[in-house]
């Protein structure tokens, strides 16, 4: 069980000026030839249909002639050459994500045939992750498990005792055999690699499906590199300054627009006795957190069930799980049996890489004071989760200062962006994708879709929101202005 619940806590520069005109619709020029050779995928990644590779990228890009490491690539080719348009790029979130078999789980998620037709669909494992060269920060099972958020503070005490775990977990990062690394494991890095993979496919243009975390690689990537950008979908939206501090505290707020939901669906289900009202479900929920902060029960204490919470609120399935839990958990029965555990999961390796990319893409605030007057603020301004996410972690000790400075998302560049946005998304909430639909101005155009979740395409059940983004990736069609679609029933 303490396993479910840390993997529901994981799932949680150079710009180039744009070519005045450029379109979305434009067609690429011909490409030249490919000098990747794809072979079979590694045993864990091995799905029907998919085809891997390797390619060594420099580690630092200022010194591109210098140390290499290798990134690990996959195809899921298109078998209509003559509907074939180009290739499409996809980032499954994190970061920390492997996405070396993406291609594969969203197909067997229910992209559109029509999309699988128009394009090679790439994934890959993002530098420092997966079957990329792998960086470690040496985390024991007992970190694995406190999962990615600090411990919950009652007190401004609290804080300054977290920092002491955050200080020894950073510590750990820097003294690795991967540790020199860590400085170059950064989101602008990643998307220069996605540039080297473009060059070796030989395609003059790359389309892009990232969701989560992998919004704000493509919106780096497409701020980089705009005239090497075809069709770029970006499906629950992190802000313009990506998975920043600003992004954790965030979390918060995304709760608190995710939970009215839960509550709803608990109120209209006796049978969990957690309360006959969404008010009664509510108070069940300060009362349960209040509770286990006291005594766990069976292991779980008021961060592990705020943090399960927050996570199993990420799907519509996952709501009934979370019941259940809550049950368990107030009447000190048997917990819910975790899930399997799947081939390709690494939580050390994922959990390390998640920190290099947060820690090293911007800065943190580095005083226990300042994490204390966010404490204060949040418990007050998101009282279910807000003390938690504002909390002190690892990246306030982090070794090293970013290498560069962090990308500036604009509106330079061909409006060829299109972003999909749930309205109560725990994760990516819509007060962050609408700051990013600022920064990007004329070059994007946002559909939003009354649904609460994480990610809309192609998982989501909102037709109109899908339909939008099918049509792009085949069409090229966009919303000629923001759109809003209805809550569906079905």
């Amino acid at each position: 069980m303490r396993r479910t619940l840390s993997l529901s806590l994981t799932a949680a520069v150079m710009a180039v000026v744009a070519i005045p005109g450029a379109s979305a619709a434009e067609a690429p020029s011909a490409k030249t030839p490919s000098t990747v050779r794809w072979g079979d995928c590694p045993k864990d990644s091995a799905l029907p249909g998919l085809e891997c590779s390797t390619l060594k990228v420099p580690l630092d890009y200022r010194h591109p002639e210098g140390k290499k490491i290798e990134v690990a690539i996959s195809r899921l080719a298109s078998m209509k050459p003559e509907k074939r348009r180009g290739v499409l790029f996809t980032n499954p979130g994190g970061p920390g994500g492997a996405g070396l078999n993406y291609p594969a789980l969203l197909k067997l998620g229910g992209l559109p045939q029509s999309v699988l037709d128009t394009y090679d669909v790439i994934g890959f494992d993002p530098r420092g992750i997966g079957h990329s060269t792998p960086v470690t920060c040496d985390l024991t099972p007992e970190q694995q498990v406190r999962g990615n958020f600090p411990e919950q503070p009652d007190t401004l005490a609290d804080v300054a005792k977290e920092a002491t775990y955050a200080k020894t977990v950073a510590k750990q990062c820097a003294t690795s055999k991967t540790a020199s690394l860590l400085p170059h494991i950064t989101t602008a890095n990643t998307a220069r690699d996605m540039a080297r993979i473009r060059v070796a496919l030989g395609e003059p243009k790359i389309s892009y499906d990232g969701t989560s975390y992998g919004t704000y690689l493509g919106a780096v990537y497409t701020t980089m590199f705009p005239q090497h950008s075809d069709r770029i979908v970006l499906d629950s939206n992190l802000g313009p300054g990506g998975y920043d501090a600003t992004a954790m505290r965030m979390f918060a707020r995304g709760l608190q627009d995710r939970f009215p939901d839960f509550a709803k669906f608990a109120a209209e289900h006796p049978e969990y006795g957690l309360g006959t009202t969404p008010a009664q479900v509510t108070a069940k929920y300060y009362e349960l957190a209040a509770r286990l902060d006291k005594k766990p029960v069976q292991e779980v204490n008021g961060t592990l069930f705020r943090g399960a919470t927050f996570g199993l609120l990420y799907t519509e399935a996952g709501m009934a799980g979370l019941a259940q839990l809550w049950k368990a958990v107030d009447t000190d029965t048997p917990l819910p049996a975790p899930p399997p555990v799947l081939p390709w999961e690494n939580l050390e390796n994922s959990s390390s890489g998640r920190l290099a990319v947060i820690c090293g893409d911007s800065r943190w605030p580095r005083s226990v004071l300042s994490y204390q007057a966010h404490v204060a603020i949040d418990r007050i301004r998101y009282p279910m989760l807000g003390a938690m996410a504002a909390n002190i972690g690892p990246c306030a000790y982090w070794p090293t200062n970013p290498v560069e400075p962090q990308v500036r998302i604009s509106d330079r560049g061909p409006s060829n962006v299109l972003m999909v946005q749930n309205e109560r998304d725990p994760g990516t909430p819509l007060v962050a994708a609408r700051k990013l639909r600022q920064a990007f101005g004329k070059r994007a155009t946002m559909v939003t879709a009354d649904q609460g979740g994480h990610g809309v395409y192609p998982y989501g059940k909102n037709q109109c929101a899908n339909d939008a983004v099918t049509s792009f990736l085949t069409t090229g069609e966009r919303p000629s202005h923001d759109r809003a679609c209805v809550a569906e029933t079905h």
